[in-house]
């Protein structure tokens, strides 16, 4: 029950994501030519590519989590995920259930799969016109309406901590979630870690950037396959692999290592 809590579940996610990269790190010398998180999972991003370091990275997630969880009380905010309709048509059912309340499209994490966040009410108001034009919703278990208008507060006092936070160049670059784009300049990369608490997962448009880099290959780092089964609905020819189990991670290591043979048998002829 307590790893429910967004105070804890944010710095445990973020702890097992670094802690798989390390390991991959260790076990491999291939780097990818991007890295991308979800929501939390950018902080987590750049760790990896080196903008922050552990330490550094540990203390925003800890403290946005806190700051989250005290931006709106338990029982005021909801969330809950639309299937089956287009972004325009939740964009604008978000409106019209909104009734002077907060209700809004933050996740777009697959063609036909929206999240949606705001006050509870507005939310079940929501959740009933999507179901009225038959659209399947699954509330989800999150009390905190992540990404809504409701954290702003939350990004006001978060920005102060990023702002004190030394932030470097990324060694590996970092798609972000406000506008899937890559930035270079540290100060822009704290803007859009603050603007990205109270803003969409543009997580479709980011698949997007990949590929425009030519990426064919994913590989999620962390516990569970909820990205690789976003890509795979986003970009069907991407092949994707997740390492939450020695499983995985023996597979991957594998596919570099056969990807490997092929780019010395190439080379020699």
């Amino acid at each position: 029950q307590e790893l429910g809590l967004t105070e804890i579940t944010q710095p445990v996610m973020f702890a097992a994501g670094v802690a798989v990269w390390r390991l991959w790190c260790t076990l491999s010398d291939a780097r990818p030519h991007l890295l991308a998180g979800h929501s939390l999972g950018e902080f987590t991003a750049y760790v990896c590519g080196g903008a922050l370091t552990l330490a550094d990275g540990a203390a925003l997630v800890k403290r946005r989590s806190e700051l989250m969880r005290d931006a709106c009380p338990d029982g005021i905010g909801s969330m809950a995920a639309v299937l089956g309709m287009k972004d325009p048509q939740v964009e604008s059912l978000c409106e019209e259930a909104a009734q002077g309340q907060v209700v809004q499209a933050v996740n777009f994490n697959a063609p036909g799969q929206i999240v949606i966040a705001g006050h509870r009410e507005a939310v079940e108001r929501a959740a009933a016109l999507a179901k009225s034009q038959q659209a399947k919703v699954m509330a989800l278990p999150i009390s905190v309406p992540c990404h809504s208008d409701l954290m702003r507060p939350a990004a006001e006092s978060l920005a102060r901590l990023i702002n004190d936070t030394q932030v470097k160049l990324p060694q590996i670059p970092v798609i972000n979630n406000l506008e899937a784009g890559i930035e270079t300049d540290p100060q822009r990369i704290r803007v859009s870690l603050i603007k990205q608490l109270y803003s969409p997962v543009q997580w479709v448009r980011s698949i997007a950037t990949m590929q425009a880099y030519n990426i064919d290959t994913v590989i999620e780092c962390g516990p569970g396959k909820v990205l690789c089964g976003m890509a795979k609905r986003i970009a069907p020819d991407l092949r994707q692999l997740s390492i939450q189990d020695p499983a995985g991670l023996a597979e991957a290591l594998e596919l570099y290592r056969q990807q490997q043979k092929t780019e010395i048998k190439h080379g020699e002829s």
